[in-house]
């Protein structure tokens, strides 16, 4: 199993909206896509640089990630990116789940 993971830092002043944008549309809208098994959203503790999230979605097959970010992942990050502009900090990572 592989785990996309995306690290967001956020904006104190839009955080709280941000917040409630990504559960109520993004990650639905990343999951309509049917390439991830699941996901969840995780907030990181161990930061004293502002709100900082791991939103981790949870995919099968190597050609199911390339799919989503051949065909999906553009038009997404574009939404959360023209929504947050200047509000925002984001890494990505893919890992392998080992047990």
């Amino acid at each position: 199993m592989l785990v996309y993971n995306v690290t967001v830092n956020i904006d104190d002043n839009v955080h709280e909206e941000w917040l409630q944008w990504m559960k109520s549309n993004h990650i639905p809208e990343v999951m309509k896509c049917g390439l991830f098994e699941s996901s969840k959203i995780l907030k990181v503790l161990a930061n004293d640089e502002g709100n900082t999230y791991s939103i981790q979605y949870r995919c099968e097959s190597e050609s199911r990630l390339k799919d989503y970010f051949d065909n999906h992942a553009p038009r997404l990050q574009a939404e959360h990116t023209e929504k947050y502009t200047d509000k925002f900090v984001a890494f990505r990572t893919i890992l392998e789940e080992l047990s």
